[in-house]
């Protein structure tokens, strides 16, 4: 149900963003870095078709992807992975899912929920750096899922193992990658060790 991306340099520029003295320019510098080599990963096993093409010397084949890519960012924090998806799937249109997170009762309040036309039949990467407790995660498949895609990941930074069984539980259908499973939840509902609150690292609100 879950995928690990691990490698050398995903760990250190993780390292780098759970570092507190870590500004916040460097923060998305990391982020956006970590991304690629998370598009790269979770993109591997979809399906292609042959074209014909010619280079300057002569006819060839080529490929082209065979479905449409979504990119669908959980404001505020997925933001942050936009830039990252996009350098590597520059034609991939982009959706966008507004929840923000009740202290009390850690549940999402869903504010905002954009989507382009062609999503029908796409393969959705949805993007948040922090799958916490997994109630955000849950609320937005559920919204995609109306939409009728072909596939949908969940990709994100960091993981918890209670946000994994939270997704799990409700959609197990959706493949979830992360470059780390950390410890647990604190009482707040962050992940501990963690990087801290990753939409006000990203966007300087801290």
């Amino acid at each position: 149900m879950y995928t690990v991306v691990n490698h050398p340099i995903i760990k250190t520029k993780l390292s780098r963003m759970r570092n507190k003295k870590t500004d916040s320019r460097d923060f998305r510098l990391n982020l956006t870095e970590l991304s690629q080599f998370m598009a790269y990963e979770v993109t591997k096993d979809f399906k292609l078709v042959l074209t014909n093409l010619e280079t300057p010397l002569a006819k060839t084949k080529g490929f082209k992807l065979k479905d449409k890519i979504i990119l669908v960012p959980i404001l505020r924090a997925g933001l942050g992975m936009v830039d990252g998806f996009k350098n590597m799937i520059p034609e991939a249109p982009v959706g966008f899912i507004g929840l923000f997170r009740d202290e009390k009762t850690l549940k999402p309040v869903e504010y905002y929920c954009k989507m382009p036309n062609c999503i029908k039949g796409s393969n959705v990467l949805m993007l948040d750096p922090m799958l916490a407790t997994g109630h955000s995660a849950v609320e937005a498949i559920k919204m995609i899922k109306k939409f009728k895609p072909r596939t949908i990941k969940f990709v994100s930074i960091l993981a918890s193992p209670e946000g994994i069984k939270t997704v799990e539980k409700s959609h197990n259908d959706v493949l979830i990658y992360t470059t780390c499973v950390d410890k647990c939840l604190n009482k707040k509902g962050y992940i501990v060790p963690g990087l801290g609150d990753a939409g006000d690292r990203i966007f300087g609100t801290k």
